[in-house]
């Protein structure tokens, strides 16, 4: 794992592998929590039209930054102003996701740093994800007793953090 992490913009050349990276990292966290739909071809189409749409996009303050791991997009992060409402801070990081065989290696360390630094942010994270709670906790989020569920994954509980 002493491999050099590299974090960059993402690039329109990313997009299919920021499509393939979204759904596995979803079924490496989530596969106990969400139905095998999640994880579908099809989604794998959804995902690559977000992400293509959302790369090209330059009027949005979006941040998106990919952390390459010996020449592979092994993790990305995406932040930008808040999507969610109610909004308790006029930040919100969207997502951050690094392939399980790289977690403890600083690239989400590396990402969470590239798209939001210091500022006042606030996310949505699993409630049964303990190791994302650790992280976040780590970088100063704190829960502000939000919570939500996707009707499409009731086993799935997410819960507000802020800072």
């Amino acid at each position: 794992m002493d491999a050099k992490v590299i974090v960059r913009p993402a690039s329109s050349n990313d997009v299919e592998a920021l499509a393939q990276l979204h759904v596995s990292t979803w079924r490496e966290t989530y596969s106990e929590l969400v139905p095998k739909s999640f994880f579908s071809e099809k989604v794998v189409d959804h995902r690559r039209r977000m992400w293509a749409e959302w790369i090209q996009d330059r009027e949005s303050d979006r941040v998106i930054r990919v952390a390459e791991i010996n020449g592979t997009v092994e993790g990305f992060a995406a932040a930008g102003a808040a999507m969610s409402d109610p909004a308790p801070r006029a930040r919100e990081l969207y997502m951050i996701y690094v392939a399980k065989s790289w977690h403890g290696s600083g690239a989400g360390q590396s990402l969470l740093d590239a798209v939001l630094g210091e500022q006042s942010a606030f996310l949505w994270v699993a409630k049964q994800n303990p190791r994302a709670h650790a992280f976040y906790t780590r970088n100063g989020f704190k829960p502000d007793g939000g919570e939500q569920v996707d009707p499409r994954a009731e086993k799935l509980v997410e819960v507000r953090l802020v800072r």
